[in-house]
């Protein structure tokens, strides 16, 4: 029995995809879209929308709250840890998790500009979807 479910599931997840391609070939024709359109569909519309997202408006919000946060361990380092030394390791620690939280939203964007330049969506903007031509002798 556990064989004739791991044969069933290994097959539906083969043919998965091949049934995916065929939805979408149907549609297409349906549609009067061309089959060879390279625009990656609701997928590269989606993928398209989350990094122009995570580019113009995340990662810039979390680089402020970064330097919110380097400010804050300054002040505590310098001005309010005067003759404090718990203050000041805290400020001091503060600044340190600031600057490798720096590094690491520097590395999160060229991971967002690489996956946008290696799939072809780098300097794309978002467009509306083309409009389906009436399919001939339908009246619309």
């Amino acid at each position: 029995m556990r064989r004739l479910k791991l044969f069933t599931g290994s097959t539906a997840l083969f043919l998965l995809p091949f049934l995916v391609a065929a939805q979408g070939a149907t549609q297409g024709a349906t549609q009067g879209l061309a089959t060879g359109d390279s625009g990656g569909g609701a997928f590269g519309t989606l993928l398209r929308t989350i990094i122009e997202f995570s580019t113009n408006v995340l990662i810039p919000f979390i680089i402020g709250i970064g330097f919110l946060v380097f400010v804050w361990g300054m002040f505590q380092y310098f001005i309010a840890g005067g003759a404090n030394d718990e203050s000041k390791e805290k400020g001091k620690s503060l600044m340190i998790y600031a600057i490798v939280g720096f590094l690491l939203i520097i590395v999160f964007w060229g991971i967002i500009n690489l996956l946008a330049s290696s799939t072809g969506l780098a300097g794309k903007t978002l467009e509306s979807p083309p409009r389906s031509a009436p399919l001939p002798g339908l009246k619309s």
